[in-house]
């Protein structure tokens, strides 16, 4: 932090990890330029820009000389700990070309020290980390893809649509190199244990250690529940989209569109639906997820061999099934959703700040 005292007392205080360019203007002013952060929670207030000091060559604080002004010597202090280059900010490592689902479209992934950003043709986002509540590494059994998902509070917007999960998809055999570019005295001190200087393997691991190792977000990956072939999902629908739900061992996310996130402490019951008998649907259930708040979520079109395993892992979280003690019949179907708020802001976002102070031992991903 860079804090400025007046009269013995602090005036205010700026956080070195925003800053993203200096400049010494003249001999003795030096200006500090400030990361953009492109969610919505930047959006709704004011932001500072930039901040010029003035530095007197009497002061006493940054002592410099004729060939090395004081102006010079607090602007390489900033940068000795502030994420700043000469020029053009550098990235700490950058992915090109990555495919992401939500917001879709090719993008290249530049991680830097405070911030990542995606940089497509059409869309530029700037996203600092401390929006960043959560990773989730989601394998997609039996395709050679696997799912991460980065979980944002507050949410990024495109045009009129909010996005508080960005879901990219990784080829999941790729192998990559990246040497990272920071500095070393940075390295082996505020993130000493956290990274290391280069990074050889499968790239979404590469990509989740190091994006975790610069935002200390936790990492969730697949706990305890298998499907009838050993994946770590059900294919189901939501609404009109065909995708996969994951049983994690604190919530179910449904992938890749609309990311639902639904966390095991906002469900007020979960509803087994059979299909009527008769033709090809006799073969497939749904499952009703009802939240605390009324709202409810249909996935719909389970293949009928996934119930077991479902059941089974539902019951052993605690969560209450309504089919039981005849409360709903089993044969029972639940009205059609009404709400078309489905593929709007999660509407629990907000307790996976909670979440993410919790240790999740069995459901962190370490990488070495």
């Amino acid at each position: 932090m860079l804090t400025f005292v007046t009269g013995s007392k602090q005036a205010f205080e700026v956080s070195l990890a925003d800053v993203s360019q200096t400049q010494l203007q003249g001999k003795n002013d030096v200006i500090l330029e400030f990361h953009v952060d492109d969610t919505t929670g930047a959006n709704e207030k004011d932001s500072l820009m930039e901040i010029s000091f003035h530095i007197p060559n009497a002061n006493t604080q940054f002592v410099g000389d004729e060939n090395h002004p004081p102006a010079q010597v607090f602007r390489e202090k900033i940068m000795s700990v502030a994420d700043v280059g000469t020029g053009v900010e550098e990235a700490v490592v950058t992915f090109e070309g990555i495919a992401i689902l939500t917001p879709r479209g090719r993008y290249s992934v530049e991680l830097h020290l405070s911030f990542l950003r995606l940089q497509g043709q059409a869309n530029d986002f700037k996203i600092q980390y401390s929006s960043v509540v959560r990773l989730f590494l989601l394998p997609k059994f039996n395709q050679p893809h696997t799912f991460v998902v980065v979980t944002l509070d507050p949410p990024i917007r495109k045009g009129q649509t909010l996005y508080p999960h960005i879901v990219l998809q990784f080829e999941t055999d790729y192998v990559v190199e990246s040497t990272l570019s920071i500095n070393e005295d940075i390295l082996n001190t505020k993130y000493k244990d956290r990274l290391e200087p280069s990074y050889k393997g499968l790239i979404h691991e590469v990509f989740t250690t190091i994006m975790r190792g610069l935002s200390g977000a936790k990492v969730t990956k697949p706990g305890k529940f298998r499907s009838c072939q050993d994946g770590y999902a059900v294919k189901s629908s939501l609404k009109a989209e065909d995708g996969v739900l994951y049983p994690l061992e604190k919530s179910f996310f449904f992938l890749p569109k609309p990311p639902t996130l639904i966390l095991h402490e906002e469900i007020d019951y979960v509803e087994f639906e059979r299909h009527a008998a008769g033709g090809s649907n006799m073969h497939y259930f749904d499952l009703l997820i009802r939240l605390k708040t009324e709202q409810e979520h249909l996935f719909r079109n389970i293949q009928r061999n996934e119930y077991h395993n479902l059941f089974d892992f539902i019951s052993s979280k605690g969560l209450k099934i309504m089919n039981l003690g005849d409360v709903r019949t089993a044969d029972g179907v639940a009205e059609i959703l009404q709400n078309d708020d489905d593929d709007a802001v999660d509407p629990h976002l907000e307790r996976i700040k909670n979440e993410a102070g919790v240790d999740e031992s069995d459901e962190e991903v370490f990488f070495s």
